[in-house]
């Protein structure tokens, strides 16, 4: 791929609220009407078979809050608490265990939050014994870690390395001084620098850095210096997310708006700067979406050979694995349902000192939804579709099937963002900047425009 040229004119007209499409239906759809018993019966059925795993381990953890912050967390500065809850994970996963085939290997490993280097080395440890007590990994796992560089150690590091982590993920946002102290995380350089040098040594094999844009004070100027600064790194992956201000669901987002967040005209020209700085001399892919490979790393070349997917940990070169998701707020995926634990500590740790799944609520998905759930995520993922294959992979004539939502693709063609054949389509190298809205055409859960509980696609 060459560098990306972009259209503020079109950036304008495509940026509406829309899903991420991390799962399908959204979880906007999901609802707490659906019983344990009846979910049970969904997990039993997906056991039958050994097929791949991918667990996912909730840290809510942090000692301080960003104040752009919209993940599930608990600030704390006691430390004391990590333990409690890493014992509380073992309960949980000692519950599940027993239902999953045990025959099923892990082929991918995630530890989010919140953050997961709040925990102690010793306790990361420790919950690396009870995950290697109930499941077995893959000998190509993919283990990834968010990492907080602000408050982390080496033997942090060598205690992930050692429970089987090879890739890491760190939160930047941006290095400008001014930007940070707006936002409450100083985060210098040096001290990035120094927890990716220490994952180098310790031969994790991927190392990602997470930018945003839109944040108090930010200017094309102050973020092109961040840029220079992010490619002398050299990270192996970028994501560059787009600040979502949402107050009314995240009250501390309410602070920012007393400080100077870039007019809409100059968020949208940082994220021109981005692609197209990035895409330059195939320094990285554009995946779509937020993220950013370089063309050797595993993400881009999974996507060239059409063996990409998306999940609640964003794009994953592990298709067809199930999510088995732990801790707070955490979700999980199978073929036919979604479910998610409490979103509260109290109410997770009560259920889970009761003996019972913490489930909140939950989603079951339906023969239909099945179809334009791989739809949506062939779209995301292979950048085209290729209807012959879709009707038989899925069993129906799929031109037929979508012919209005097909129908609907012609302003996308128009603009150049995709282009159409008689046999599919192919979303072009401008198009990928719009993938969230191409993906939209083949979504039956949407709700009109002006009530749509998501972020904007751009």
């Amino acid at each position: 791929m060459s560098q990306l040229n972009v259209n503020l004119d079109l950036v304008k007209k495509y940026n509406v609220a829309g899903p991420r499409y991390t799962s399908y239906p959204p979880a906007t759809k999901f609802t707490g009407a659906i019983s344990w018993d009846d979910l049970a019966a969904k997990i039993d059925g997906n056991n039958r078979a050994p097929r791949d795993l991918s667990i996912y381990f909730h840290i809510p953890f942090c000692e301080t809050l960003c104040w752009f912050c919209g993940c599930t967390t608990v600030i704390t500065l006691n430390h004391d608490r990590g333990m409690g809850y890493v014992e509380a994970l073992g309960r949980e996963v000692a519950k599940m265990a027993p239902r999953l085939n045990p025959q099923r290997k892990v082929v991918q490993l995630h530890f989010g939050g919140g953050s997961p280097t709040f925990l102690k080395p010793d306790e990361i440890r420790r919950l690396g014994e009870i995950i290697h007590q109930h499941f077995t990994f893959s000998p190509d796992i993919e283990a990834g870690v968010e990492v907080d560089p602000r408050r982390l150690t080496r033997d942090h590091m060598v205690a992930l390395r050692e429970i089987g982590f090879n890739r890491a993920s760190m939160g930047v946002q941006d290095f400008n001084p001014k930007v940070q102290e707006a936002i409450h995380r100083i985060q210098p350089r040096e001290m990035t620098q120094q927890a990716m040098d220490w994952m180098r040594e310790l031969d994790f094999g991927s190392i990602n850095l997470d930018l945003i844009y839109g944040l108090p004070h930010q200017t094309p100027e102050s973020f092109n210096e961040t840029l220079d600064t992010v490619l002398e790194m050299k990270p192996d992956r970028l994501a560059v997310f787009s600040y979502a201000h949402v107050p009314w669901i995240k009250p501390s987002q309410k602070i920012l708006e007393q400080k100077i967040l870039p007019a809409p005209e100059t968020k949208l020209q940082v994220l021109k700067l981005v692609i197209e700085k990035l895409t330059a001399n195939g320094q990285y892919v554009y995946i779509g979406m937020d993220h950013f490979a370089k063309p050797a790393d595993e993400l881009a070349i999974a996507q060239r050979e059409k063996k990409l997917q998306r999940n609640f940990q964003g794009y994953s070169t592990r298709a067809g694995a199930d999510i088995y998701a732990f801790g707070m707020s955490s979700i999980s995926q199978i073929p036919d349902a979604y479910w998610q634990n409490e979103k509260e500590l109290p109410k997770w740790q009560e259920a889970v000192d009761a003996g019972r799944v913490p489930l909140q609520r939950a989603c079951f998905v339906t023969d239909e939804d099945k179809i334009r759930r791989e739809t949506i995520m062939r779209v995301m993922c292979d950048l085209s579709l290729d209807y012959a294959a879709m009707s038989q992979k899925l069993g129906i004539n799929f031109a037929q099937h979508f012919a209005k939502e097909l129908a609907a693709l012609a302003p996308f063609e128009a603009d150049g963002l995709i282009k159409r054949a008689p046999t599919g389509l192919e979303v072009t190298d401008t198009g990928r900047l719009f993938i969230r809205n191409i993906a939209m055409c083949f979504d039956n859960t949407l709700a009109p425009p002006g009530e749509r509980r998501h972020s904007k696609t751009i």
